[in-house]
């Protein structure tokens, strides 16, 4: 899953950088050497039929002067048509062509002597016109008439250029193309995401998908609202429109989806059910599309009103909705609503800035930063969506290590059940005998004074040897306490101190005890004892010699811990982990049973074993036991 996550994440970045590096190459390469025009006359018109001859148009009185630097082109009220009319200057150009940048109108018709050279008519509501057409040798000096019909903005905005055809048409290119391909770059990201569900768990799909969902509306979004579509294929222009209101129907529900899978449904379930009714309103909305386009576009009034005017409030009350919510998280220390915040907040920057712009060139501005903003905020989404995979590989992970350790608690207690009922069924039975037995062999011995006697002494050896296994095989069986009392630690270390250090020095050892004397824990003396010395003879047999013993304790969170650590051989992870199990020894002579007896002494005294060791290093045992107070007198 992390896999999946990080390609969607580098491709996301790949295309990015490469966009923006075709961008910056774009702009290094725009010629400056065309031919500019910046001032043209204007002429208002209330006939919206725009096949006019120049005599019509020259009878026109009211032509007034426009200037394209200084002048931002605005309607006249009660006119739908504007004429323009300019004088085209001598070009050098094998192949000439007039390119205007951007273009506001529906219908628009540009005619040199009468001869029509450029005609579009546009039924659907998209007025923005990116127009290269080229021009003959012969029209030097003539005038250019360029007839617009439109409801809604009108007018050339900006700056018209002459060149040479081949070199305007790449610029042309280069200069619309950016969108598209900005949008093309997050259509095929999210339908690598749509790949990427196959292996995708199944609690993570609806989340993935509306992801995708949203990333997809907004790349056909940035797509269908690009000017180069419409200009390069715009007899498929109401299609186009169709994609971006479809798109638009599905960014917003999706967009609230997601947010209420990472977050939650939010206070009184808000997000869950404005997410319920954006879904019914977008069904609505499409029910709308559906009858305005089946009627020829009769009701696109009623139709723009639903889809645009209404559909924005609901998309305003949507984002002080979501970014509040996603605040009062970030200031509670929710990263996931920090990063959402962030990247809604340059997305805010960027599109409240361009609508103050936009409003204030009279809306006479296309709006482009916003698709930074997208991007960004989509970046975000994808950081978050990211980070909740990464928590939910974290927690699979670390269920599995505690199945895993539970399943090896569960083998053990299996492994420990069967040793219990065995030997408290067969150990009194074993014992019996053995002591008849020994008894004979003492007898035996005590009379012989030959060699066969060393022969029973070692008989009478391995009896005992015999009988200790059977008195582990009982304490393990039956592994009471005894007489529980309140124990000094210090005093029980120094009873097992004594019994150890003649031991430990024969074997060229050392043993120091650092013990506070005001810890006390509740539990029976000798069994203490024989679970300690177990442990410790343990570290004096894997000194082989020169080596030392520490052991101290101290007070731990209401626990009394006591460590002992030797430099010994150390043990490898695979045996360290064995510690504890039926049979399981490291001694040539040994049964596995005397740390099995201690870990059991320590459990029925409610304490807790832990082991840490490297090979060649050491060992050190930590056992923690419940404190309790110094008793009274």
């Amino acid at each position: 899953m992390k896999r999946l996550f990080k390609v969607v994440a580098i491709l996301f970045g790949v295309l990015l950088v490469a966009y923006c590096a075709y961008l910056l190459e774009g702009s290094s390469n725009n010629e400056s050497n065309d031919n500019i025009i910046t001032q043209w006359e204007i002429a208002w018109t209330d006939n919206s039929h725009l096949n006019r001859t120049e005599q019509e148009l020259a009878k026109v009185e009211e032509w007034n002067h426009f200037n394209a630097l200084t002048q931002i082109p605005t309607k006249t009220n009660g006119y739908d048509t504007q004429w323009i009319r300019m004088r085209i200057p001598e070009v050098n150009f094998d192949s000439p062509a007039m390119l205007l940048d951007k273009v506001y109108g529906h219908n628009i018709l540009m005619m040199v002597n009468d001869q029509v050279i450029y005609e579009s008519n546009r039924e659907y509501n998209y007025e923005i016109n990116t127009i290269l057409v080229p021009l003959k040798q012969e029209f030097k000096d003539s005038y250019l008439y360029i007839g617009i019909n439109s409801s809604n903005r009108i007018g050339v905005q900006d700056i018209i250029r002459i060149g040479d055809f081949s070199t305007l048409q790449i610029e042309y290119i280069k200069s619309n193309i950016s969108d598209f391909i900005l949008g093309s770059a997050l259509v095929f990201i999210a339908a690598v995401m749509l790949f990427c569900l196959f292996f995708l768990n199944s609690e993570n799909v609806s989340t993935w998908l509306a992801l995708c969902a949203v990333i997809l509306s907004c790349g056909v979004i940035v797509i269908t609202y690009s000017s180069f579509l419409y200009s390069l294929l715009g007899n498929y222009g109401d299609f186009y429109v169709t994609l971006f209101d479809l798109s638009l129907f599905l960014l917003l529900p999706s967009f609230t989806f997601f947010f209420e899978k990472i977050f939650g449904s939010g206070y009184y379930s808000i997000i869950t059910k404005f997410r319920k009714f954006q879904v019914y309103y977008s069904l609505f909305c499409l029910l709308a599309m559906i009858i305005n386009n089946l009627s020829g576009y009769q009701y696109h009034d009623v139709y723009s009103f639903i889809s645009a005017t209404v559909l924005g409030l609901v998309m305003i009350i949507q984002f002080v909705i979501l970014v509040s919510t996603s605040t009062v998280y970030a200031i509670r220390g929710n990263k996931e609503a920090i990063i959402f915040s962030s990247g809604f907040a340059i997305f805010a920057v960027l599109g409240i800035g361009e609508l103050g712009w936009f409003y204030f060139k009279s809306a006479y501005y296309d709006l482009f930063l916003w698709k930074w903003g997208v991007v960004s905020f989509l970046i975000s989404l994808i950081i978050i969506l990211g980070r909740r995979f990464a928590e939910n590989h974290k927690q699979v992970v670390e269920y599995s290590r505690q199945l895993e350790m539970f399943n090896n608690e569960l083998q053990r207690a299996e492994k420990m059940e069967i040793i219990s009922e065995m030997a408290a069924s067969v150990a009194h039975e074993v014992r019996n005998p053995l002591q008849v037995t020994r008894g004979f062999l003492q007898l035996l011995a005590e009379k012989q004074h030959n060699s066969d006697k060393v022969y029973l002494n070692m008989a009478l050896d391995e009896l005992d040897r015999a009988s200790n296994i059977i008195t582990d095989f009982l304490t393990f069986a039956k592994p009471e306490v005894g007489k529980v009392t309140t124990l000094n630690l210090l005093n029980e270390f120094i009873h097992i101190e004594g019994i150890l250090v003649p031991m430990v020095n024969l074997q060229g050892g050392r043993i120091s005890v650092h013990i506070p004397n005001d810890l006390y824990i509740r539990g029976n003396s000798s069994k203490f004892k024989q679970a300690f010395i177990n442990m410790i003879k343990n570290s004096i047999e894997a000194l082989h010699g020169d080596g030392d013993i520490q052991i101290w304790a101290h007070e731990e969170k209401g626990k009394v811990a006591v460590h002992i650590k030797d430099n010994g051989e150390g043990m490898d992870a695979e045996v360290l982990a064995r510690l504890g199990e039926p049979y399981f020894s490291t001694k040539t002579k040994g049964t596995g049973l005397g740390l099995m007896v201690t870990f059991r002494i320590i459990e029925a005294m409610q304490g807790e074993v832990q082991f840490t060791s490297e090979e060649g290093v050491g060992t050190e045992a930590i056992i923690r036991f419940p404190q309790v107070n110094k008793p009274e007198g």
